[in-house]
């Protein structure tokens, strides 16, 4: 139990996905202007990426090595991930028709999120067992949607500022992001991947 904990706290705090590989940035500077699309992001990539990791690392044990084609992992993840986010759409849109109006384009380009791809990659790069790569994935999804979170509120807070006409917008942005970065690199002795 303590171990599964401490994969989760490590993918999601530690080795966060955004602050700490610098994946997944396009959502994460593109929704992250208000808080209610973060959430609804978060929560789209946080499934999808969840199921991403199920199922590339089933798509890599038992398609992938057996056939010895590893070559073919990037677009057979590519094509898990597809279906991973046509899925999470198709639930969204049956169940969540505001959220699915609210974000639009950006759950279909959940599909070119480097960071789904990026920790489906890792995980079965570094061999984990079914449990530990899911648990890594769930870790990751918290991970992001928590940083995703955070940052929307920082930036609603921060746009309610009187910042000098230079400041505004994107430079106030990416130096909040580089600050989250630092303070998240402060919670690197609490063990990880």
């Amino acid at each position: 139990m303590s171990e599964a904990l401490l994969l989760i706290i490590g993918a999601a705090l530690v080795n966060n996905v955004v602050l700490a590989h610098f994946l997944g940035l396009c959502p994460f500077m593109g929704v992250s202007n208000r808080l209610s699309a973060s959430v609804g992001l978060g929560a789209a990539t946080a499934l999808v990426l969840s199921i991403a990791c199920a199922l590339a690392w089933l798509a890599h044990h038992y398609l992938l090595v057996p056939l010895d084609a590893h070559g073919l992992r990037t677009l057979v993840f590519i094509l898990v991930i597809a279906v991973a986010v046509q899925a999470t759409e198709l639930l969204m849109r049956r169940f969540a028709p505001l959220l699915f109006r609210v974000l639009g384009i950006y759950v279909p380009l959940i599909t070119t999120n480097c960071a789904v791809l990026g920790v489906a990659l890792m995980t079965t790069q570094r061999e984990l067992d079914f449990l530990s790569a899911v648990l890594v994935g769930l870790g990751t999804a918290l991970g992001f949607t928590l940083v995703l979170v955070l940052f929307a509120a920082l930036r609603e807070r921060v746009s309610d500022e009187a910042l000098p006409a230079l400041m505004r917008g994107a430079p106030v942005a990416f130096l909040s992001a580089g600050m989250m970065s630092l303070a998240f690199m402060g919670l690197r002795g609490l063990g990880g991947l």
